[in-house]
């Protein structure tokens, strides 16, 4: 079975019609594959909801409904096995590239033509339990106060630029045209405007700004990529 990582949704489903095609033939019942397969009843559930499970657990279900995994688009390599791999205790990981650039409520763009600084190192499972494209995602550094408690000030956030369209409460890495690349949590209401929220719980300081008629074109269009992961130092 090929799992393509550029869309969990179908891979999700494709896997999920699979599973429930063999309970049909063999006579089991969901419950009787989860266990099976060393799952919680809650299995098919999970898959029904998008979930995608653990490379341990995928393994697993595979086995059980004999296919073997195989990553990538049908008509292409595997995106994981194109990209750099590190190989970390005999586990493999993949890089995603770091630039050096902040993102915050002002202030310089973004930009990504630069050579990276450095790259960093994120499990294969992990990447694909998420559905994530090393090669598409970049990593920068926030700046500011607006998106806590979600993001702090010098947090590391993972950017993926494959996902530009506006998709309410995601946040989003924008550059904007007068206050530079900024973070934030964006709300569409279909031709009619774009609501920019902050995180941080003081409205007064961080209060919602809405965007209406031409100027919605100055985000809508202007969108570096989702925030799909972020990392903390404490301390």
């Amino acid at each position: 079975m090929r799992l393509d990582l550029t869309d969990k949704a179908a891979s999700v489903s494709s896997l999920l019609q699979k599973m429930e095609k063999h309970v049909s033939l063999s006579g089991k019942s969901e419950a009787e594959f989860a266990n099976a397969v060393g799952s919680s009843n809650a299995l098919f559930k999970n898959l029904r909801k998008g979930s995608m499970p653990s490379v341990e657990r995928l393994n697993a279900i595979l086995a059980e409904i004999g296919e073997t995994l195989v990553l990538g688009n049908p008509d292409g390599p595997s995106e994981l096995d194109a990209v750099d791999t590190t190989l970390i205790d005999g586990r493999k990981f993949a890089t995603v590239a770091r630039h050096e650039a902040q993102a915050a409520a002002g202030g310089g763009y973004v930009n990504l033509d630069l050579p990276p600084i450095d790259h960093l190192a994120f499990s294969k499972a992990w990447l694909l339990q998420n559905g994530i494209q090393p090669s598409a995602c970049v990593l920068i550094n926030a700046r500011g106060q607006s998106m806590e408690p979600s993001i702090y000030d010098g947090d590391l956030v993972m950017i993926d630029r494959r996902k530009r369209d506006i998709r309410s409460g995601r946040i989003y890495v924008y550059n904007h045209p007068g206050d530079g690349t900024r973070i934030k949590r964006l709300e569409l209401v279909p031709n009619a405007a774009i609501i920019i929220r902050s995180d941080n719980p003081n409205q007064k300081e961080f209060a919602p700004e809405y965007i209406t008629a031409e100027s919605m074109n100055d985000i809508s269009q202007n969108i570096v990529g989702e925030v799909i992961w972020s990392g903390h130092k404490w301390g």
